[in-house]
This record gives structure tokens, sequence and C-alpha cells, in this order.
């Protein structure tokens, strides 16, 4: 590619424009700053959860598809239902969160739909070609997905969004595990979003090193809505992923990472939209300020207990059922969505442990303290 006559000087690039890049991009004022996303919303377009409350889902409301105040977990035994005042859980459309962003950009913040063709990194930030043009930054931050070592933990999913030719019942509790299916190749649950009794979002969740062939999930699928006699009028659409559970490696010390690449997947439940929210609007304050380092995205005591208890589920996912529904039955609804978020406090902790089998969880503690991870 020959060189551009003339190079473009930004104060902050941000490459990759799913929700982290497009979270900060759409915060940033009084820099000039680029994104690099080759695809549309459209083509990123997927279903993102998130515990809500009353005031995040006015900000979020051009993205949300769905919320519901009661919640469950459901094994042969029975069910845990959660109700929350102070919480909802709520379903985004990806496109439409995306597309929200690209729309809220100011004018010094552009968006160029091409991939990276080249970085070269120079003290936190260095110089990008993009679609034939050259940009320097003072500050890059980088989102793309990190490469995750082999066989390590992950969550991996195919979900269909249905409309079924009868009403379905219960229509107003999302139904968060399903673990009445197949659990002989990892933890697997059914996971369902009740739109309105007849629209759905329909996913065959694992927990595993590996993950299937697709036809697996899709049978899983099949077979959970034939037991239950859910017929499907139309399928609208199939979305398909693989969350990595295991800690992020950087996979440069030069360039700041940010999302999934920076660490924000919540290691034990798979969530990150709303650490994202939090960590990238305090990334814009930091970059008003002055500075651009990265905050947080947990505490390193979370980091250490999510660690123990996904050694501790590898170890042994026959206790996973188990493990999932104690926890769901040790908390109220409030707590339990604190939990899941990240924010549970010391008390919430307290009779998550008590209600663990303490046995495998004191071998993986142990295992996480000397394995210098």
């Amino acid at each position: 590619m020959s060189s551009p006559d003339k190079v473009i000087a930004l104060d902050v690039a941000i490459i990759g424009g799913g929700s982290a890049g497009m979270a900060l991009a759409a915060r940033l004022e009084q820099v000039s700053a680029v994104v690099f996303e080759p695809k549309t919303p459209a083509e990123r377009d997927c279903s993102w959860a998130l515990w809500a409350r009353p005031e995040q889902l006015q900000a979020l409301s051009p993205a949300v598809t769905g919320r519901w105040d009661r919640w469950r977990l459901i094994d042969d035994c029975g069910e845990v239902i959660h109700h929350s005042g102070e919480f909802c859980y709520t379903s985004l459309s990806a496109e439409r969160y995306l597309q929200h962003c690209e729309d809220s950009l100011n004018d010094s913040v552009s968006l160029v739909r091409a991939p990276v063709e080249s970085l070269i990194p120079e003290q936190g930030g260095g110089q990008i070609n993009a679609a034939g043009q050259a940009y320097t930054a003072s500050t890059i931050y980088d989102s793309r997905p990190s490469k995750s070592a082999d066989n390590s933990l992950c969550q991996h999913f195919i979900g269909w969004e249905i409309i079924t030719t009868e009403p379905i019942d219960n229509a107003d509790i999302a139904t968060l595990m399903d673990f009445r299916v197949d659990q002989s190749r990892g933890l697997h649950f059914i996971y369902v979003l009740p739109y309105s009794d007849r629209h759905l979002l329909v996913e065959s969740t694992m927990i595993s090193n590996q993950p299937e062939e697709k036809d697996w999930y899709r049978h899983a699928i099949s077979q959970w809505l034939a037991d239950r006699n859910i017929q499907i009028q139309s399928q609208l659409r199939e979305e398909y992923g693989v969350i990595s559970m295991a800690a992020v490696k950087p996979s440069t010390t030069t360039i700041a990472q940010i999302g999934a690449a920076g660490g924000s997947v919540r290691l034990s439940s798979g969530y990150a939209f709303s650490t994202i929210q939090t960590q990238m609007a305090a990334l814009a304050d930091t970059i008003s300020a002055g500075e651009r380092k990265v905050p947080a995205a947990f505490s390193r005591r979370l980091v250490f207990m999510d660690k123990v208890f996904n050694r501790a589920l590898n170890a042994r996912p026959d206790h996973g059922v188990t493990v999932f529904m104690a926890m769901a039955k040790s908390l109220n609804g409030e707590q339990f969505a604190r939990f899941m978020l990240g924010h549970a406090g010391l008390g919430e902790w307290a009779k998550v442990i008590m209600a663990m089998p303490k046995w495998p969880f004191i071998v993986a503690a142990l295992r996480q303290v000397f394995s210098h991870d």
C-alpha cells in the first residue's frame, strides 16, 4: 500500500466499534478521536443483557428489547424465582445500542468503516493505517478480543429468536438457567427471554472447555421446546457466541486494551455490559482530565474469587447445577443482581460461600493461591 500524502493527527484512536469502543467514543468530549470498525451495527447484532436500575433504563431506552422484574433458575428439584424493586433484568439489541452510540458522537469524533491494516505502537499511542489513510494518535485503545488459551473454560451458545404458534405460560419471567437438559458434556442450561407471550429468545448454553458442533445446540433447543409442547410459527434469527471465562492476558503492554480484551467480562458469569458501561464512563472522565489510564474493571479480590469459582466448576462440572441453585437460594433478588454485577458486599459473599459445597472450593482456592495465575 502506498503511503498517503497527509497523516491525520488525533488525540485518541479506538480500534473496534463494539460495546466498549462505542461506549467510550460516545462519551468523548473536546478531544479529536476516530473509531476504526469495519462492520455496521446491523452486522454486529445480537442480544445483550444486564440488571438495570431505572436511571440506566432511561439512558438505554433506544436499545431495550425487553425487561423483567422477575427471573428464575430451575432444576429437576424445583425453581428459585427472584423479584427486585431495585433492578430489572433487561435485554438490549446490540444493533440498536451501537447505532444509538454512533448517532451520539460529537463533531470531533468520527467513524472509519474499515479494519486497521497496520499498527505501529509508540508510548501508548502510535501510527495506524486504515482504508489507505495514515493516522497518528497520542493514545490508542484497542478493543479487539484477545485470543483465549486452548482448552480454557468458556461459555458457548446458540440462540433462536422465535414466534410461537400459541401463547406460553409465565411470559413475565425471564428464565436465566433451566438445567433440565442434557448435562453429560458440561454444565448445560436453557436461557429464555419472553419478549411477549409468543415472542421468545431461547438459547442453549454450555459452560465447558470446548464448544460443541452447532447442531448439538439446535437439537437441545428443539428438544426443550418439544418437551413443553411449544411450536415455532417462525424463526426470526439465530445467534452464536463463545465467551471466554478465563482471565485475559494482555496481547501487548504498549497499547491500552478495553472491553473483553481489557478484562471487563465477569469470569464466573460471562456478563460484561454493565461493567463496560461503568469502566468506559470512568475512562472518558479520565481522558477529559488529561489522563489516559484505563480504570480496573474489577477488584483483585473479586477476580480471585471468580478464578476460584471457575477452578472448582472446571474440576467438578457435575457440581455445577447444585452450585448455581444453592447460590440462587441463598440470596434475595437485590442481592442476586448485585452479586451477578460484581457489586456484592461481604454479607452477600458470606451467604454464597456458606451455601457452597466446601471441599471443592477449598481445594480450588489453594490451587489458585499457588498457581501464580
